[in-house]
């Protein structure tokens, strides 16, 4: 865990010194993939990159010194050619990939920043990120109010950033859980899965929870107290869904033939909520839905969403930030996190959440505090 105390403490200590250029190594896009994501290939790391933090021109900006970075799935769909159009611009050749980051401020020609401060953003795969102002106008900071609950850094790239923030609006702005009902999770231990089925339990529903592992399957009735989980992998999905079918709620994270088995388990009017579908990301091989017609027939509601649109909610963040981070403080809140130390090892981590190698939220963690 991060005291309050030593953080402010070394931020202070660390701005006094006076440095030339500095590395900034980073991780960057080298190459498109047809198929399948492959380290050296269609990421690299790279070693010999510098910044110079005494005659760095921010235009208005901050610089930040990059604490930890996140692995998130849909960072798979940048990965493409530029003229491919989809809710996210492409990640340009040959510069660092670039998603949620805890940084602390270490220049800054803006009046809202301060040096010193950590923030919660987008930044780069890399050891420094420079952030024009249009940029840093959207970094939050972290108040010392939240500083002082003591969450680790990873955490606010985590269930307390953006994959909080997707399971808490996904589930109770459009699943409008209600006592009594059952939902399905697929990737149920992962950075969503996890906190959509705690999240469910607190709701009173029956809670289902499918994962790629027997180890994944027995956290999540143990630790999270699912009422059922199984191996996707092993299982018949099918069988495994009709012994507590039908479905009230669907909060999809995989797509695929998971998709398929809760189209034939759900009750009719079931909310089916769209989040995501990892096993068509890194594949050239999908799998087509083959029951549809079941969302006539059963009168279904499917609702896809990205998280992203909400960065402007300030009724969303504020209502987020005010219950989440505190609920995981006092542990009402369990999180895994699948921590990865140094910037060295994240294409490999990365391709590894494809492969389902993580074990809870996926984290870089680029330097200590």
């Amino acid at each position: 865990m991060y005291s309050y105390i030593s953080i402010r403490h070394n931020a202070k200590r660390f701005f006094t010194k006076n440095v030339g250029p500095i590395r900034n190594a980073a991780v960057i896009f080298a190459e498109v993939p047809s198929s399948e994501l492959e380290v050296d290939k269609h990421i690299k790391n790279v070693e010999d990159r510098t910044i110079d933090l005494n005659t760095i021109n921010t235009q208005g900006g901050v610089v930040t010194k990059n604490l930890v970075v996140s692995i998130d799935p849909y960072m798979r769909r940048r990965m493409r050619a530029a003229d491919l159009k989809s809710y996210l611009p492409p990640f340009k050749l040959n510069q660092p990939l670039t998603n949620f980051i805890v940084g602390k401020i270490i220049k800054s020609n803006n009046n809202k920043y301060k040096v010193g401060q950590f923030v919660y953003g987008n930044g780069g795969y890399e050891e420094y990120t420079v952030h024009f102002k249009d940029q840093a106008e959207t970094l939050r900071i972290l108040s010392d109010e939240e500083l002082k609950l003591d969450l680790p850094l990873t955490t606010w790239v985590g269930a307390a950033g953006m994959a909080g923030q997707t399971a808490f609006y996904g589930l109770y702005h459009i699943g409008q859980p209600k006592k009594g009902e059952t939902i399905f999770i697929t990737g149920a231990s992962g950075a969503v899965g996890q906190l959509v089925g705690q999240f469910a339990k607190r709701e009173g529903l029956t809670v289902i929870g499918s994962a790629g592992s027997d180890d994944k399957v027995q956290w999540l009735k143990k630790e999270l107290c699912f009422d059922h989980a199984f191996n996707y992998k092993t299982a018949n999905i099918k069988a495994e869904l009709a012994r507590f079918n039908p479905l009230n709620i669907y909060f999809d994270n995989v797509g695929g033939d998971q998709l398929e088995a809760a189209l034939d388990a759900a009750d009719n009017f079931a909310r089916f909520i769209e989040c995501g579908m990892i096993s068509l990301y890194d594949t050239s091989n999908t799998h087509g839905i083959r029951n549809l017609v079941l969302v006539v027939t059963k009168r279904l509601k499917l609702e896809g969403f990205i998280i992203l649109d909400k960065n402007n909610d300030e009724h969303f963040n504020k209502e987020f930030y005010t219950k989440i981070p505190k609920w995981i403080a006092n542990g009402e809140l369990k999180v895994k996190e699948d921590i990865t130390k140094g910037l060295e090892h994240a294409p490999k981590a990365i391709v590894g959440i494809f492969k389902g190698k993580n074990f809870g939220k996926a984290v870089i963690q680029i330097a200590d505090n």
